[in-house]
C-alpha cells in the first residue's frame, strides 16, 4: 500500500462545466473543468476525478471533449466516470486520456461488468464508485444509491465494497449521498465499515469542509480524500491541505 495519503480534487460536470450542488441537486455552474484542472495540477493535487454528473441520467457516456481537453494539460492521473456501461465506453474514455474509469449505476446491475474492465485494462484502470446512503433510523448500515442518488438499491454498501473488489476493482470511490455538499464532514462510520471490508485504497469523499475533516477521514481508513466546493471557491487549497497534514504527521507528497 501507498505510504502516501493522496488529495483528489473532484471535477463535477455537466454539459461542459463544472457544477456543484448538494445531495447532487440544484446544482450550480461553477466554470471551465480546465481552467480548475490546471490551478489543482499546479497546487499539487496526487490525481484529478472528473465525474459527468448527468451521463447516466441521460443515457450517455460522459463528455469525450472535456476529457480530451483536460488531458492536454494534465500530467497527472485521471480519474473518469459518468454513464460507463460497456467495455467500449471504458475503452473510449481511456483513448480520450482517462487514467481511471470509475463505475457505478452499471455496476450495480451488472457486477460482471467489473470482472470485464479488470481482466481488459487491469484492476489498476478500474475504480468502483459507490454512493451511500444511511438507512432508515430502525435499521444500521448504509445503502447503495444509484443514478445520482434517485434510487435506493437496498444493498449494503460495505458488502457491495467488498464484493466489487472481489471481481477486480483496484480502488474504491466511496461517497457518503448524505454528506455530500453539505461541508459536515466525511462520514466516518461509512469510511470504517468499508475500508474494513476491503483490502484496496478507499477514497472517502461528501462532506469535507477542511483540514480538520481530511485528516479524520485519513485517520478512519481512507487511503485519499476527495473534496469538490471547498477547492471551487478557495476555502482551501490543495497546497495548504498537504501542508497541514504533513504538521500533524499524515505523510503527504508535497508540491
Amino acid at each position: 500500500m501507498n505510504p502516501f495519503r493522496r488529495i483528489i480534487p473532484c471535477l463535477d460536470c455537466r454539459d461542459g462545466k463544472v457544477v456543484k450542488g448538494v445531495q447532487f441537486r440544484n446544482l450550480v455552474t461553477l466554470g471551465d473543468p480546465v481552467i480548475h484542472a490546471i490551478a489543482y495540477e499546479s497546487q499539487g493535487a496526487d490525481e484529478l476525478v472528473l465525474l459527468d454528473v448527468s451521463a447516466t441520467l441521460e443515457g450517455r457516456l460522459a463528455g469525450i471533449e472535456t476529457v480530451r481537453a483536460i488531458r492536454e494539460h494534465l500530467s497527472i492521473p485521471l480519474v473518469v466516470g459518468g454513464g460507463v456501461r460497456d467495455l467500449g465506453h471504458a475503452e473510449t474514455l481511456l483513448e480520450a486520456g482517462a487514467d481511471k474509469v470509475a463505475i457505478n449505476s452499471a455496476a450495480v446491475v451488472q457486477p460482471t461488468l467489473i470482472e470485464d474492465l479488470a481482466q481488459r485494462f487491469g484492476a489498476q484502470c478500474t475504480v468502483i464508485a459507490i454512493d451511500a446512503a444511511r438507512r432508515a433510523p430502525t435499521c444500521d448500515g448504509y445503502e447503495v444509491v444509484v443514478r445520482s442518488g434517485s434510487e435506493r438499491t437496498g444493498r449494503d454498501a460495505a458488502d457491495w465494497a467488498a464484493e466489487a473488489t472481489a471481481r477486480g476493482a483496484g480502488e474504491v470511490l466511496l461517497t457518503s449521498w448524505d454528506r455530500d455538499g453539505t461541508r459536515s464532514g466525511y462520514d466516518l462510520d461509512l469510511c470504517r465499515a468499508v475500508a474494513s471490508r476491503v483490502s484496496v485504497p478507499v477514497i472517502a469523499s461528501g462532506g469535507a469542509s477542511g483540514l480538520e475533516h481530511m485528516a479524520a477521514a485519513l485517520s478512519s481508513g481512507a487511503d485519499a480524500v476527495l473534496a469538490a466546493s471547498i477547492f471551487h471557491d478557495g476555502t482551501t487549497s490543495v497546497a495548504d491541505v498537504k501542508l497541514g497534514l504533513r504538521a500533524l504527521g499524515i505523510e503527504v507528497r508535497l508540491p
